[in-house]
């Protein structure tokens, strides 16, 4: 008999970590090839780990709500092969990491100063028994002089409001962009000790008094949205520019087309995927709406991927993205939006499919809404809702004489980052957003 190891798999650029929410399978169960384990959750998105052989799962390392590091051994599986399989050196971990992750003072004090390392080693003891850090931001906390005291107040993205690596590294640049002074590193660990590092105030359980009221814990993805949503204005300078559009043209020519688009394409053409193309092109008249701060640098980006905000059945928020969403025609587009929309729906979502975008539109019109004024996913410096059509009398301009008309009218409200973003470039942007959609051609062939 052989013995396989089924590790935790790399599911994105950014991902170091997931939490394990469920075993599929128990200690003796068999299991066929390309069969589900067990389910993991990442500060991104649910997914299912599949065996890579047929066997029997004969040992399980870690219990459901653990974190685990990418490359970490989950389970033994034995198979009937006759020699021992080794894991792939791609995904392959050193052996420390099936145990469960703890901060390790003395490889981090070997590789930086003496000074830097006695913060950070007085840091791992600090958090040993309450808020867990992961090395790596340890490490980042102490080469920044950050002191424990400002790391505790540090709100986290990850798992059960975990400090993560894009966390420390956000606060640091917005700390230098501050001017904010460099905290002094402590020439003794006795000045760091854990007696004098204050206690995490307790938090007291609600209660229901009167009976009267219902008490429901947010769930794993609330916690998460509430946690982003909290971080994005705290880092950004939110401000919202409104244009009214004239969507006449789009309205009647999708009314005319659509039995046609679904006829030749086999999909629905929705409004969705015309918002997603007139953004494109006003991005690649604005480039700088594109954008994403590091410090006191701009990155501008060359790839234009446009995340589209999608509610889920259970009342949560994800964000699809369509990547290089500028190489894509009409047709391409619908196809793309309709797909990532009904796995979005069904939790079928890749983790790769909701990174890496750079600007964002979310459509409140679904709700009936007339506009609102998005908040920005970071690291993205802008995002677009657009509202409800509705029909609206309105001043119509020809060469005989102004008259009134029964017109498709519908609002655009731009949130942007007045950090980087000023008020002539945003609400430039979305003006040309809404020039895009009221001169598209009635005429247009498919």
């Amino acid at each position: 008999m052989a013995q396989v190891e089924l590790l935790m798999p790399k599911m994105g650029e950014s991902i170091t970590e997931a939490t394990i929410l469920k075993w599929l399978k128990k200690e003796g169960d068999p299991i066929s090839l390309d069969e589900a384990v067990l389910e993991i959750a990442t500060d991104k998105v649910d997914s299912e780990v599949p065996s890579a052989v047929a066997g029997t799962l004969v040992s399980i390392k870690f219990k459901e709500g653990d974190v685990v590091a990418v490359g970490g051994l989950l389970a033994i599986i034995e198979t009937e092969a006759g020699a021992a399989a080794s894991p792939s050196p791609a995904v392959a971990a050193p052996a420390a990491a099936a145990a469960p992750a703890a901060p390790v003072p003395a490889p981090v004090a070997a590789a930086m100063p003496q000074e830097t390392a006695v913060l950070s080693t007085a840091m791992t003891q600090t958090v040993a028994a309450g808020r867990f850090y992961s090395p790596l931001v340890l490490n980042i906390a102490a080469q920044e002089r950050i002191p424990m005291t400002e790391l505790e107040a540090l709100p986290g993205t990850g798992n059960e409001g975990r400090v993560t690596k894009k966390d420390i590294l956000a606060y640091v640049a917005q700390r230098k962009a501050s001017g904010a002074p460099a905290v002094a590193a402590p020439s003794t660990a006795a000045s760091v000790a854990p007696a004098e590092a204050p206690a995490p105030a307790a938090v007291t359980p609600a209660v229901s008094v009167s009976g009267n009221t219902e008490i429901i814990e947010m769930d794993r993805m609330r916690k998460m949205i509430a946690e982003n949503m909290l971080a994005s204005k705290r880092i950004s300078a939110h401000v919202t520019s409104f244009v009214e559009a004239d969507l006449t043209n789009v309205v009647n020519w999708r009314e005319r087309m659509k039995k046609e688009f679904e006829k030749r394409y086999n999909e629905k053409l929705t409004f969705t995927p015309i918002f997603i193309e007139c953004i494109v092109r006003a991005i690649k008249d604005y480039p700088m709406i594109n954008i994403s701060v590091d410090g006191n640098n701009l990155i501008v980006k060359k790839d234009i991927n446009i995340g589209m905000a999608a509610a889920l059945p259970s009342g949560n928020l994800i964000v699809p993205v369509i990547h290089n969403a500028d190489q894509y025609n009409l047709a391409g587009l619908a196809k793309r939006v309709n797909d990532l929309a009904d796995r979005a729906r069904k939790n079928k979502l890749k983790p790769d499919e909701i990174q890496g975008g750079t600007y964002t539109v979310s459509n409140v019109g679904t709700f009936g809404n007339v506009f609102g004024t998005p908040i920005i996913p970071q690291p993205q410096v802008a995002i677009l809702a657009v509202g409800a059509i509705r029909k609206k009398p309105a001043v119509i301009e020809t060469p005989e004489g102004d008259f009134i008309g029964i017109r498709q009218m519908m609002f655009l409200s731009h949130s942007y980052d007045h950090r980087v973003v000023d008020g002539a470039l945003g609400g430039m942007f979305v003006r040309r957003v809404a020039d895009y959609l009221e001169q598209w051609d009635v005429n247009r062939e498919l």
